[in-house]
C-alpha cells in the first residue's frame, strides 16, 4: 500500500469515527487541539499526519492508536458514494458553554441519546450570536439552516447569556428555534425571565444522559435529525 492510500484509509478511519460519535470537524479539532481545516485535509486523505496528531485524534476519537490506524472497510457502493455516511446533510446543533468540562459531559449525553447532528461549540455570548446571525467568522453560513435547537448556557463571557437569548428571541428568523437553558439551580433568578422570553425548558448541569433526555419528549428532539427549516419559520 502505498503512502496516498495509507493516507486515504486513515482519513476514512477518523471520519467513521467521527460519525460514530456525532460530532462535526469543528468539535473534533477542539477535543484534538488541531485545526478544523487540518481534520478536513486528513478526512480527504490529503494530509500526512504526524506521531502526535494520531495520538491526539486517537484520545479525541476514544479509541486506542492500533484501532485508529487499522484502514477502516472499503463501503463505497456502485454509485461511489460511502453508505456509512449521513445520505442527508444533518443540520447542526449549537451548544453554547465556555467550560470544557460540561461541554464534553453534555456532548457525552447527545451521543448515549442516539443524536447523530453534529455539534458546534460556541465558548462565549458573541461567538454564538455570530453563528445564528451567520456574521463574523460565520457569514458563509448564510446557505445553510438555523441550528435546530440551541443549549444555551447563561453564565458565559462576552456577551452574558441571557442576552444572547432575548437577541435570538426577538428576531423574527430565529425566535421559534428551540431553546435549552443550561443552569446551575432551579432557583436561578433568570429562569423565569428566560422562560418569559419564550426557552423551551432548562437544564440542571452538569448535563448528563438522565437528566438529557428528560426534556426530550418535551421538545420532539427527533427535529434535529432533520433539516426541516419549514419547523423554523415564523408561527
Amino acid at each position: 500500500m502505498n503512502q496516498s492510500d495509507l493516507a486515504a484509509h486513515f482519513g476514512a478511519s477518523v471520519r467513521k469515527l467521527r460519525f460514530r460519535m456525532g460530532i462535526s470537524q469543528e468539535e473534533l479539532a477542539s477535543r484534538a487541539d488541531l485545526h478544523r481545516t487540518y481534520i478536513a485535509g486528513i478526512e480527504r486523505g490529503g494530509r500526512n499526519v504526524t506521531l502526535k496528531s494520531i495520538e491526539k485524534l486517537a484520545k479525541a476519537l476514544q479509541v486506542s492508536t492500533a484501532d485508529l490506524l487499522t484502514p477502516a472497510p472499503k463501503t463505497q457502493d456502485a454509485t461511489g458514494k460511502d453508505p456509512g455516511a449521513p445520505s442527508r446533510k444533518l443540520a447542526a446543533i449549537l451548544l453554547v458553554e465556555d467550560s470544557p468540562d460540561d461541554a464534553e459531559l453534555t456532548l457525552r449525553a447527545f451521543t448515549e441519546a442516539g443524536i447523530a447532528n453534529p455539534v458546534h461549540v460556541a465558548r462565549d455570548g458573541k461567538d454564538a450570536l455570530d453563528y445564528v446571525f451567520c456574521s463574523g467568522e460565520f457569514a458563509s453560513r448564510k446557505s445553510e439552516s438555523p441550528p435546530p435547537v440551541i443549549l444555551l448556557d447563561l453564565d458565559i463571557p462576552k456577551i452574558h447569556g441571557l442576552d444572547v437569548l432575548k437577541r435570538i428571541k426577538r428576531d423574527e428568523a430565529t425566535r421559534n428555534i428551540p431553546v435549552i437553558v443550561l443552569t446551575i439551580s432551579h432557583k436561578s433568578r433568570d429562569i423565569l425571565e428566560c422562560h418569559r422570553l419564550g426557552i423551551s425548558t432548562y437544564i440542571i448541569k452538569p448535563v448528563d444522559f438522565q437528566n438529557f433526555t428528560q426534556v426530550t419528549p418535551q421538545l420532539r428532539l427527533q427535529w434535529a435529525l432533520l433539516e426541516a427549516p419549514e419547523l423554523l419559520a415564523p408561527a
